[in-house]
């Protein structure tokens, strides 16, 4: 029992470094991104998308300006998407929305290069996870009331009749409201984690986890690998992946399986976490994406039976 409470101590330790540091590494991005965005959004420039990006954007029953945050979290990462998120005047139904699109894909050229390292063109991996966060939008959009307009208006048109200093004041607070939030999440989880890899708890998770394996379709071989990047995400997991992958105890269709079932359910625990901070419902977060994951599965086994 000490030797535990020293390493529950050392877990502790090291997880409250790591939280701090990735809350750090967070708001030099959440910070700059969303001044940015609410400069923009205060000189009425992004009204200007509406008539470019409607007929794209009203596929995902999103109005034209959501294009903004999507495009921003594809590029760059899910805190940047989060951080111009937060600064506009969206409805918690189109935010839901976005956050799912954002979920499954985000951060596609870091990410593509990391899963182009271990076993999948980062192409097909790419387009993959556009597809599937297109379709799962599609598929959840009936479930809410959702309208193509920013809260309360057509346009931002409102956003430029604020004097400057009251519109800075406004990010100021819903800035630091925000960060609070992702504050005390990143600091639990990542504590929480570094405490179970101290106490060598990861391994028998994986070993619990597999009939939850079988349901998604995927063989137990890959079950380490799964759990890494459905707890760390595809980019901080990458190391291990393509550790594994070098040592060729995996075959092709294997990887295949990995990546598309990771590509829609990575940082499973972190990443949906993040969306909390915005109000949103935990069961569309969560739900959706586990469920697109094992459909892909068997449509992929379909697939291959066909070819066969």
């Amino acid at each position: 029992m000490a030797i535990d409470r020293i390493q529950i101590k050392q877990g502790l330790k090291g997880g409250l470094r790591k939280g701090w540091s990735g809350f750090i590494w967070i708001m030099k991005i959440l910070i700059p991104v969303s001044l940015f965005t609410a400069i923009l959004s205060w000189t009425g420039w992004l009204s200007h998308l509406d008539s470019l990006l409607q007929p794209l954007m009203s596929i995902l029953s999103l109005p034209a300006i959501a294009a903004f945050p999507l495009l921003i979290g594809m590029l760059t990462n899910i805190y940047a998407g989060i951080a111009a998120m937060a600064v506009l005047p969206f409805s918690h139904d189109q935010m839901t929305l976005m956050a799912i699109f954002l979920l499954i894909a985000h951060n596609l050229i870091q990410e593509g290069i990391v899963q182009a390292k271990s076993g999948i063109h980062p192409l097909k991996a790419t387009l993959f996870r556009l597809a599937a966060a297109v379709f799962t939008v599609i598929a959840i959009a009936p479930f809410f009331d959702i309208t193509t307009t920013v809260m309360g208006t057509s346009d931002l048109s409102f956003e430029t009749q604020k004097p400057f200093i009251d519109a800075i004041q406004e990010w100021g607070m819903t800035t630091l409201a925000l960060s609070i939030k992702i504050f005390v999440i990143i600091m639990s989880i990542l504590t929480l984690l570094e405490v179970l890899k101290t106490l060598d708890l990861i391994h028998p998770m994986v070993r619990l986890l597999n009939p939850l394996l079988k349901l998604m379709g995927l063989n137990q071989k890959v079950g380490f690998l799964w759990l890494t990047a459905v707890v760390f995400g595809v980019a901080y997991g990458g190391a291990v992946i393509v550790e594994e992958v070098k040592s060729g105890h995996l075959t092709k269709e294997e990887l295949e399986e990995l990546h598309l079932s990771i590509g829609i359910n990575h940082a499973l625990v972190e990443d949906p976490s993040l969306f909390l901070s915005l109000g949103l419902n935990p069961f569309w977060l969560w739900v959706p994406r586990i469920i697109v994951a094992i459909l892909a599965e068997r449509l992929l086994t379909l697939w291959r039976i066909i070819k066969r």
